[in-house]
């Protein structure tokens, strides 16, 4: 099963967490990036500074931030078929680290916390 390698050409930050992407066969996706900015790796674009030092990554086809996060461009191309999906990763990222942050700290999460990282687990 063979399919399409996209590329992203280019790209402008078009509002807050949202950039407008042209991809290699003349496609456009207009995406805002903020409800997947979970977890250790795309956490630290919360900052507005850091996401806009974003670059283009001629050498992989996609886009690229300081901190060496980047999305695959298959994904970013297809969007909408992900984004629910990175979504709820984004969640149980968010739950992760509030846990982790509470434990370095002494402090344990609270019960509904606990049973939603569980159900989230179990899927």
């Amino acid at each position: 099963m063979s399919h399409r390698i996209y590329r992203v050409e280019h790209f402008e930050i078009v509002g807050p967490y949202t950039l407008a992407l042209r991809f290699d066969d003349d496609t456009e996706q207009r995406i805002n990036f903020r409800s997947v900015l979970e977890g250790e790796v795309f956490a630290p674009l919360q900052d507005l500074n850091v996401f806009n030092a974003v670059e283009l990554d001629s050498a992989f086809g996609t886009v690229q931030w300081p901190n060496g996060a980047d999305f695959d461009p298959e994904t970013l191309h297809d969007w909408p078929k992900y984004e629910q999906e990175l979504v709820a990763m984004a969640r149980r990222w968010a739950v992760g680290s509030e846990g982790q942050s509470r434990a370095n700290s002494g402090m344990q999460p609270t019960a509904p916390r606990v049973k939603r990282a569980a159900a989230d687990s179990e899927r």
